[in-house]
């Protein structure tokens, strides 16, 4: 008698428990620990919007949507992670987000208690290319 086993493997679509933005930046916490950033104005209706409305964003359909209830846009979280957004951005603006999402990320290292000297190394070399630009 002959068995074969079969693997398969069991792909998950990325979920935020959080959403916040601050200096027209989108933050997710995403269930598995990641937090994940991206600049408003890669999105048209976004781009237009102004922070009070930007701050008005919900999660919805158990964490894999954002919702701006005022502007009536929806932004899935799979595609955030996925990198699709609507809008390049100018090198300027580009620039600015990178710095932005940056100084969160060294806020957040800053908060952690267990050795970061991997991610301070890898804060450091982004802040060598940022100057460099």
């Amino acid at each position: 008698m002959n068995t074969t086993i079969v693997e398969t493997a069991k792909t998950v679509e990325p979920a935020a428990i959080r959403v916040w933005v601050e200096n027209r930046t989108v933050f997710l916490e995403l269930t598995d620990g990641r937090i994940v950033g991206f600049p408003a104005d890669r999105f048209r209706i976004l781009k237009n919007a102004t922070d009070e409305q930007l701050k008005e964003v919900t999660l919805r359909l158990d964490g894999y949507a954002l919702r701006w209830e005022a502007l009536d846009e929806d932004i899935t979280v799979p595609g955030v992670v996925a990198g699709s957004f609507e809008l390049q951005l100018d090198e300027e603006s580009d620039n600015s987000s990178l710095a932005n999402l940056l100084n969160k990320t060294s806020d957040l290292l800053k908060g952690q208690e267990s050795d970061t000297s991997s991610e301070a190394n890898l804060l450091n070399k982004t802040r060598e290319l940022l100057k460099g630009n």
